[in-house]
């Protein structure tokens, strides 16, 4: 099998690692890749955006299956180019990928399917959103409706902060076009969890439960970032809460897409809010997570490339998907400064002595090449990832990797999994 990866960073290295295992699997391409996969795949220059000329590629090459990493080329709709050039791709069309592309549309679409998240308003200008913000008071959540790289939700504990979030968003225009709606919504309560399931459009296949860390430092303080770590498999959502995402969020969020002329395949994400027995959707995304990937991947005993191809070409059987009873923690390196202002081109050292321990992986996410060396390009730069039996022992071994890497003005939290093992 023949297989194209589109995405450079954390997750995509995950994705070509795993496809990597596959015996059925004999070349990798990924667009544009990063200096951590060049060992396992064939990292390429295409013209990401024109679809129709990555098309022309993947025909050329005789690709097999092209996988999705990112939202943007969902949401820009690669994959329905794809699909009309007779091209197996894993993830979703541009319709289907709304559910992340327009947090709009996918809180309109749990309001008419009655699929369980918190209650919402959605303004379209800034008088009508500080308006309802004033009537509800704080907490409160405001997000953009649009991509906003993970960065584009603001937990307000004050009304002063949920104005000024108005103000960043749809004044300063923050995140762009993005930003030109927003979604004001309830703020919930409990525990938040990531149930990543694999589909076909019919058939649902749940992957293990993971839990990320997305504020920037120890004790879940400071802004929001893409995520600082991970771990999977994630207590709070027992088996009994698992089958019930199952039932009651993720076939009946399939259901609807396909009552609604979409249907669905790929992977879908349902970030969610745990509170006892109650399960709300936060959020869904339309392709995997990250760092979820990365810690979520290293526990499938199975056969990624032959799941994927089955749920691009309608084939996903749950026989297909099983996993080790193991644990994976991952932690994120992060270049100093982030999520605001950081320095790209910091040699990193102590990546190989990492790599060859035991049960780690190291996980590329903003590196390049230069001189020689791998430098720092990108707020978050590595992710370290050990899996071991218990999470206790996949965190130390873990921070134990980390120790060994060492580049300028490092940042990391030291308190990844603590809701599990506090």
């Amino acid at each position: 099998m023949r297989i194209l990866v589109i995405g450079g960073g954390g997750r995509e290295h995950a994705l070509v690692w795993k496809l990597a295992q596959s015996p059925r699997v004999e070349k990798i391409y990924v667009a544009p890749g990063n200096p951590g996969m060049s060992a396992i795949a064939e990292c390429i220059s295409l013209p990401l955006g024109d679809w129709e000329k990555v098309a022309v590629f993947a025909l050329e090459q005789k690709i097999d299956l092209t996988v999705v990493g990112p939202e943007a080329p969902l949401v820009e709709g690669i994959a329905d180019v794809f699909k009309k050039h007779g091209l197996a791709i894993f993830g979703p069309t541009a319709a289907a990928a709304a559910i992340e592309g327009s947090k709009a549309f996918s809180k309109e679409l749990m309001h008419k399917y009655n699929i369980p998240t918190a209650f919402f308003k959605i303004c379209n200008d800034i008088a009508t959103a500080k308006a309802y913000i004033r009537e509800k008071g704080a907490p409160i959540v405001v997000k953009a409706d649009g991509l906003a790289a993970g960065k584009g939700v603001v937990v307000a504990m004050t009304e002063a902060e949920a104005l000024a979030a108005i103000d960043d968003i749809m004044g300063n225009h923050k995140f762009g076009q993005a930003g030109a709606h927003v979604v004001i919504e309830e703020f919930m309560e409990g525990e938040e969890a990531s149930l990543l399931a694999f589909t076909d459009g019919n058939t649902i296949v749940p992957m293990v439960a993971a839990q990320d860390h997305k504020r920037i430092n120890d004790g879940d303080e400071g802004p929001n970032t893409g995520g600082m770590g991970a771990y999977a498999p994630a207590p709070v959502l027992t088996p009994e809460l698992k089958q019930k995402c199952v039932e009651t969020i993720l076939k009946p969020t399939i259901a609807a897409l396909k009552a609604e002329g979409c249907i669905y395949s790929g992977c879908l994400y349902a970030g969610l809010m745990i509170k006892g027995s109650d399960i709300k959707v936060v959020e869904f995304n339309a392709r995997f997570g990250d760092p979820e990937t990365q810690v979520v991947l290293p526990l499938l005993s199975s056969d990624l490339a032959e799941i994927m191809l089955a749920c691009a070409q309608g084939s996903l059987k749950e026989e297909m998907v099983s996993w080790y009873d193991k644990t994976a923690v991952c932690v994120v390196m992060a270049s100093g400064g982030y999520p605001a202002d950081y320095h790209k081109g910091l040699v990193i050292e102590g990546l190989e002595t990492a790599g060859a321990l035991e049960d780690v992986v190291v996980f590329h996410a903003g590196t390049k090449e230069e001189t020689g060396n791998v430098v720092t390009d990108g707020g978050r730069v590595l992710g370290v990832t050990a899996v071991d039996a218990t999470l206790a022992q996949s965190k130390t071994k873990a921070y134990n990797a980390v120790e060994k890497i060492h580049f300028d003005k490092a940042h990391y939290r030291k308190d990844i999994a603590w809701r599990a093992l506090k």
